[in-house]
């Protein structure tokens, strides 16, 4: 079960390897942890969770001389694609770890310093089959060439020596702990799976490599470079200060550790064996407890690089927004099962569920709202017989601090549901004549909706405050605390704020092809571009026909979170342009300010509209945020740049 109410709450992801960049599957990691600890705020905890990316081993290695760049650039490159990739979904993570920093690597350091002192590990040596892309020696009794036990890739022959630890010792003091804590593992499934493989014997396992030289050395013996999964687990202490010699640091990890850890299900053993052994061996206590989730799958397989099938998170987020992404992994996945993506099922969802619901009840009670009583809240009493609110909060809780979040998700539109068939039979529309009953309708109506913006913060954050200000709220909704809000009172005269629908509805068909090509749109590269931007002659440079415009309207695209459409006066024209610079600046701010575009770009059309250039900006800081590119205020518009 979740941390006690006094306790923080502190929840990690998995450290996402960089031999790839983030895809859906990672994405469904990194949503479902910025949930829970949205959640934890509202129940009263402080929250904060950790992600970051696992960037040592001979895979690593490997991919960086395929690029033919080195292996920190390489990482540089993947890593970031990660942080900006969780940035632009608004996911508030509080920390970021590399294992690559010298922080992690001091960290990592003193581990295995303890183990040595603790009697932990010793020097063998290995012969036979190892998996190059688990970074797994295979053991004894299985053949070189034969499949890798986690992946299923063919096994290469290897002999070298190492550090083992002593997994074995282990097995009667994991085998108490999983008794003791019953909750440890979850969901029951995997903690069977993870009792049965430690009763079936434990053997030590090999910490370290000398075959390969992208990871952490090991102090005195620098021909051992340290295995990337006993380096990759501390990243959970060092994120948080572990190892640092600053005071503040080592307060830090005190306060916030143990950890509860979010792992996908083919992670689970180096989770609940190897790690709680390794801390065990070190004298630290042990997390909390692991809690790990399915696959996500597309077209019945899950997504993975090698496979060929990763969705991007992105394509999504610039068709529909963050929320609607987040709504259809949470309602749809059964937490702890695989589930299966697709785009019809996403739009499917985001219809039923957003835009025929919940933005549904929305326009609903608010145009009422404001058409009978001017915009100010009726201060009478809930009506009889309507919906209860109350029983909709205590099941969406009991079900969210479960894990469960598909179903307090369905608790939500329950009452969603609740509220349509509640107006449709009282018909507030025809009640002007009863102005008592009307007023009561529509204040328990404001209610309910006032209750599934506070609900759904943590689900649909964004979504949730646009419609908390459409509500008539200043505050963050999102620091609302369960137990502090009065679900059934409303100051008298309260008023409401302007409407603007929260998810039009969209044409499946046209908008599973947009995705779909945008899906299509080639990635950018892995490594940085300073390693990787070819040179180019100035004739190509001649090509691109930058002019400077001037501003003339600016005006936000409605259900596009990101975009603006402009109008630029571009000396002999002026030209209509899409542009994605929204969340940095106001629209209001825009008319009259000189920009510079690309006025030779061929149109595309955005959200159906026709695009007809391209603003330049800079992408500054770790989340790419667009500066607009400016020039003196006296250049004439349509003077080009050479």
């Amino acid at each position: 079960m979740p941390a006690p109410p006094e306790s923080a709450f502190y929840l990690t992801t998995p450290l996402f390897y960089v031999n790839a960049r983030p895809h859906l599957g990672h994405a469904y990691s990194t949503i479902v942890a910025d949930t829970m600890v949205r959640f934890q705020r509202q129940q009263g905890r402080e929250a904060c969770f950790l992600t970051g990316t696992d960037e040592h081993g001979q895979k690593i290695q490997r991919a960086a001389e395929a690029a033919g760049v080195s292996p920190q650039q390489f990482a540089d490159g993947v890593a970031q694609a990660f942080r900006s990739e969780w940035d632009r979904l608004g996911l508030d993570y509080r920390y970021f770890i590399r294992t690559t920093e010298p922080r992690h690597a001091a960290a990592v350091v003193d581990i295995f310093q303890r183990l040595q002192r603790n009697g932990a590990v010793y020097k063998g040596s290995y012969s036979g089959p190892y998996c190059v892309s688990d970074e797994l020696f295979v053991g004894e009794g299985a053949e070189v060439g034969a499949p890798c036990p986690l992946c299923g890739r063919p096994t290469e022959r290897v002999t070298e020596e190492n550090y083992y630890f002593r997994l074995s010792a282990f097995q009667r003091p994991l085998l108490d702990h999983y008794r003791k804590h019953p909750h440890f593992i979850r969901p029951e499934t995997r903690r069977n799976e993870v009792i049965a493989f430690v009763e079936a014997g434990l053997r030590d396992v090999s910490i370290s490599r000398t075959s390969i030289h992208w990871g952490i050395p090991i102090p005195g013996d620098e021909r051992h470079v340290l295995y990337v999964w006993f380096d990759a687990l501390i990243g959970y202490l060092s994120g948080i200060g572990y190892g640092s010699p600053r005071a503040e640091d080592q307060a830090n990890w005190q306060r916030l550790w143990p950890a509860w850890h979010l792992v996908g299900k083919e992670i689970v053993r180096f989770h609940c064996v190897y790690w709680p052994a390794f801390l065990m061996a070190a004298g630290l206590p042990l997390p909390h407890g692991i809690v790990a989730h399915g696959w996500l799958l597309f077209d019945q397989e899950k997504m993975s690089k090698s496979v060929g099938n990763v969705v991007q998170a992105e394509p999504i987020r610039q068709v529909l927004g963050a929320d609607p992404l987040r709504h259809f992994l949470l309602r749809e996945v059964s937490f702890g099962q695989d589930g299966n993506f697709s785009y019809d099922a996403l739009l499917e969802r985001y219809n039923a569920d957003l835009a025929n619901g919940w933005g549904n009840l929305a326009s609903r009670t608010l145009t009422m709202i404001q058409r009978y009583r001017q915009g100010v809240v009726p201060a009478e009493a809930p009506a009889e017989g309507a919906p209860s609110v109350g029983i909709a909060v205590e099941e969406f809780r009991t079900r969210m601090a479960a894990w469960d979040f598909s179903r307090g998700l369905a608790e939500v539109w329950h009452l969603i549901g609740d509220m349509d068939r509640y107006l449709a039979a009282e018909k507030p529309w025809a009640l002007e004549d009863q102005p008592e009953r009307l007023d009561r309708v529509l204040r328990h109506a404001f209610l309910a909706l006032r209750a599934t913006a506070v609900l759904l913060a943590s689900a649909l954050p964004a979504s949730a405050q646009r419609l908390w200000e459409q509500l008539g709220f200043a505050t963050p909704v999102g620091e609302i605390k369960f137990g502090d809000f009065r679900w059934d009172e409303v100051p008298a005269g309260h008023r409401i704020g302007t409407f603007e629908a929260l998810f039009p509805r969209r044409d499946k068909e046209k908008t599973v092809e947009e995705l779909r090509q945008l899906e299509a749109a080639p990635a950018a590269p892995a490594a940085p571009a300073a390693a990787a931007e070819p040179k180019i002659a100035i004739d190509d440079f001649a090509k691109v026909d930058l002019r400077v415009g001037q501003v003339v309207t600016a005006e936000r695209i409605p259900g596009a979170d990101r975009l603006l459409k402009l109008t630029v006066d571009i000396g002999a024209e002026v030209r209509q342009i899409v542009a994605g610079i929204a969340l940095a600046y106001d629209p209001a701010t825009l008319p009259g300010r000189k920009v510079v575009i690309v006025a030779n770009l061929a149109p595309r059309k955005l959200r159906g509209l026709e695009s007809n250039g391209m603003i330049v900006a800079a992408a500054v800081g770790d989340a790419g945020t667009p500066v607009l590119v400016s020039v003196p205020e006296d250049t004439p518009n349509g003077a080009r740049l050479r």
